[in-house]
């Protein structure tokens, strides 16, 4: 199939919508509606998920991986995500944006928790800041400051050599009741949101119906109050691996590779640019280049 033919899609209705705040989203868990999250790095993907009509724009550390390079998001600084952040924030009009706290900018201490996540708002324009674990006291210090948290439990990536890697959590009813009993101090602790990753769509379930907070999944099945995917798995712009719960709703990296081909080909080819592509020159003027001895045998070649 060409890039084009790939293109061609039927037309997805978006609604008219006012900008998405915490009550929109809350409301939504309310209705049994569910919330569209997608993770989005920089100003072009934020343009396009916003354009969209996406309920959440997560700003993931997760672009140590699929941006930087990096095998985990353990590299990643503040510094890398408020860069990324800003970006977002530029292109996006409607979306909530939630910036992803990496690896030991709030473990420290609750002070260091807070400044930097002040830093998102105030730096970065998000809405709200995501912490992994169980971090009870940073979570009610950060909520007490007047930020909106969203916690994350189950598999969580910067703790992964703790967990004995990238492993489905949740897979029995006492490590269920650990993550609903986290997740219910979390709650208590003034989260307005959780995200659980990669966990039994069971087990997911148990939690969203406990917790009154909207309670999302990544590779959590389909009884949570939304649904997340990194925008580059599911455009296939991620090449390490395909994780089992991603759907791919088209190959881009693929049609972008055959299009970078293409080109290449025909510049060596002399086939890019032709006269389509060139600017004209004011015809005087070019006839008096012409006339001078320098320049005439350049310009008839």
């Amino acid at each position: 199939m060409s890039s084009k033919q790939n293109l061609k899609r039927e037309p997805k209705p978006i609604e008219e919508r006012i900008a998405t705040s915490i009550v929109t989203l809350r409301n939504k868990k309310k209705k049994g509606i569910s919330a569209v999250i997608v993770t989005a790095y920089t100003y072009p993907e934020a343009l396009l998920a916003d354009q969209a009509g996406v309920d959440i724009i997560l700003v993931g550390d997760s672009l140590g991986m699929t941006t930087q390079g990096y095998k985990s998001t353990i590299a990643v600084t503040m510094d890398d995500m408020i860069s990324h952040c800003r970006g977002v924030w530029r292109a996006n009009q409607k979306s909530f944006q939630i910036g992803d706290m990496p690896f030991m900018s709030y473990q420290e201490s609750s002070k260091l928790a807070i400044r930097n996540a002040g830093r998102f708002l105030k730096e970065g324009g998000c809405d709200a800041v995501k912490i992994e674990g169980a971090m009870i006291d940073r979570v009610k210090a950060i909520v007490d400051s007047g930020i909106i948290v969203m916690s994350h439990l189950g598999l969580t990536p910067q703790s992964r050599a703790a967990l004995g890697g990238y492993r489905v959590q949740g897979k029995s009813m006492d490590a269920t009741e650990k993550i609903l009993n986290d997740a219910l101090k979390l709650q208590d602790a003034g989260c307005s949101f959780l995200l659980l990753e990669a966990m039994p769509k069971e087990s997911a379930a148990i939690i969203a119906n406990e917790l009154s907070i909207p309670v999302y999944g990544v590779g959590a099945g389909d009884q949570v109050d939304g649904q997340l995917v990194i925008l580059h798995d599911l455009i296939g712009m991620f090449f390490d691996f395909k994780s089992k719960f991603v759907k791919r709703y088209c190959d881009a990296g693929e049609m972008i590779l055959e299009a970078l081909k293409d080109y290449a080909y025909e510049v060596r080819t002399g086939k890019f640019p032709t006269k389509e592509n060139f600017y004209e020159m004011n015809e005087d003027e070019l006839e008096v280049m012409l006339q001078d001895p320098k320049w005439k045998y350049i310009l008839e070649k």
